[in-house]
């Protein structure tokens, strides 16, 4: 069933595919162009693909990460100890055992994934406040303070009352799964700043299902080392014992957050200053955590850790620096003009609308790589128009209305007009599209008359 919208103002989401805010309007008085029907492209979520793999493989590493920070790492012999304590002397406690460590990672995913979720259903309030600068730059504040109590310059405290309640133990399969529930609250100082951070980023991006999906995979990251330490405990002994290593893993937290508070001012940056801001932020946890920070540890292997971590981050710095200085020249784009359009016609070329915002992920992957590759660049110079339409602020009325004209609902979106200046809706694009397909798309509408 078709059903026409007309648009509101538009929201921005700093992390990824933005939504436009729709209202329903009754078919005889929505603008044309805007009929929705179920064949029509949709944009994907704020994440996808492969962007979603490597970004739940990060949540999961820290989760793991978490484990080794002074406030949980002292846990880890009293909560295996625990379950240890489940096995029967008749040889059938290893499966109870395995029951024991599911209750508790449940309990772990339910308290997380409900924060997320939580968070994720002010998305549509923070997707709407993020349009402002100042909002950007208060919430990269508080995440920069967060870090610092990571760094050690403040500490986070709960109420007594609520430490000592959480702390309590109780047996059989409740009890597991009360550890579970308890531990954030238990391990709040630590973990606390980190978790707060996850949650202002979950929020920008409002859906439910994300939030449920980042949280229980940073459960998982953060349960599964308990659960098979705890299932293997005769290797308990083979953990390296509690030192300053700790510290340091919880500077390496702070400056995860750090970086978090870097994304969250990229919209604000022209040019290549995010790229440059990105590589400073690398740079610096490099020095930081290879060779300034002091922390020590009883086991060989700390010091090799540091460096690692201090070359990963030199590494990253000259990646990101390198790929400013190593980058091309780009498609010349021109604004929108309704002259232009007619004179693309009267040349019998075709056109490129490309739909722009500078807060937007894979907007930014399709300006940087797909629009900078020679083979695309030379096409598009010979033979095609090429207009961008940069929404990235809003509220101007000819933006508002080309929005309307081409039923836009998020960005990215690429429209393919032919020699006459009708769109071929088959070719239009809501997504990243490496160089290569988008020199089909260019060849495809290039070859028919």
């Amino acid at each position: 069933m078709a059903v026409k919208l007309g648009y509101t103002n538009v929201y921005r989401d700093p992390y990824g595919y933005p939504e436009w805010q729709v209202r329903g309007l009754p078919v005889d008085s929505a603008p044309a162009g805007l009929v929705q029907t179920t064949g029509e492209p949709k944009a994907p979520g704020p994440l996808h693909g492969w962007a979603m793999l490597w970004t739940l493989l990060g949540i999961f590493a820290g989760g793991m990460a978490l484990n080794l920070t002074p406030c949980v790492y002292p846990l880890i012999p009293i909560t295996v100890s625990y379950f240890g304590g489940q096995v029967t002397k008749d040889g059938e406690g290893r499966g109870r055992l395995v029951i024991h460590g599911l209750c508790y990672m449940l309990g772990l995913a339910l308290t997380n994934s409900l924060l997320g979720v939580v968070a994720s259903l002010t998305g549509g309030l923070m997707g709407a406040m993020l349009q402002n600068p100042i909002v950007l730059l208060t919430v990269a504040g508080v995440l920069v303070l967060f870090a610092t109590s990571l760094f050690g310059l403040w500490e986070m405290r709960l109420p007594s009352g609520l430490t000592q309640a959480a702390a309590k133990s109780y047996t059989g399969y409740f009890g597991s799964l009360f550890m579970g529930l308890t531990l954030g609250v238990v391990a709040a100082p630590c973990i606390g700043p980190f978790v707060l951070g996850l949650l202002t980023w979950v929020a920008g991006m409002g859906s439910p299902w994300l939030g449920f999906i980042i949280f229980f995979t940073l459960s998982l990251g953060l349960g599964l080392p308990l659960f098979f330490l705890a299932m293997f405990s005769g290797q308990l002994e083979k953990l390296p014992r509690s030192g300053g290593w700790m510290i340091w893993v919880r500077k390496l937290m702070g400056w995860v957050l750090i970086g978090m508070a870097a994304h969250f001012i990229r919209p604000l940056l022209p040019g290549q200053g995010a790229t440059i801001l990105l590589a400073v932020v690398a740079l610096a946890a490099g020095v930081h955590l290879g060779w300034i920070d002091k922390s020590k540890a009883n086991f060989r292997a700390f010091p090799l850790l540091k460096s690692g971590a201090g070359i990963a981050g030199l590494v990253l710095a000259t990646f990101l620096t390198a790929s400013l200085a190593m980058q091309g020249p780009g498609v010349s784009w021109q604004p929108y003009d309704e002259q232009v359009l007619q004179e693309a016609r009267t040349l019998q070329k075709p056109v490129i609308i490309d739909f722009y915002a500078t807060w937007c992920t894979p907007c930014r992957e399709l300006e940087e790589v797909t629009f900078h590759n020679p083979a695309v660049l030379e096409q598009a110079e010979a033979d095609f128009v090429m207009i961008k339409v940069d929404v990235t602020k809003g509220g101007n009325p000819v933006h508002e209305r080309l929005l309307q004209q081409y039923g836009v609902k998020g960005v990215p979106t690429v429209v393919f007009l032919d020699r006459n200046g009708k769109e071929r809706l088959d070719l239009r694009l809501v997504d990243y599209f490496p160089p290569e397909q988008f020199l089909e798309r260019m060849k495809d509408i290039q070859s028919k008359r």
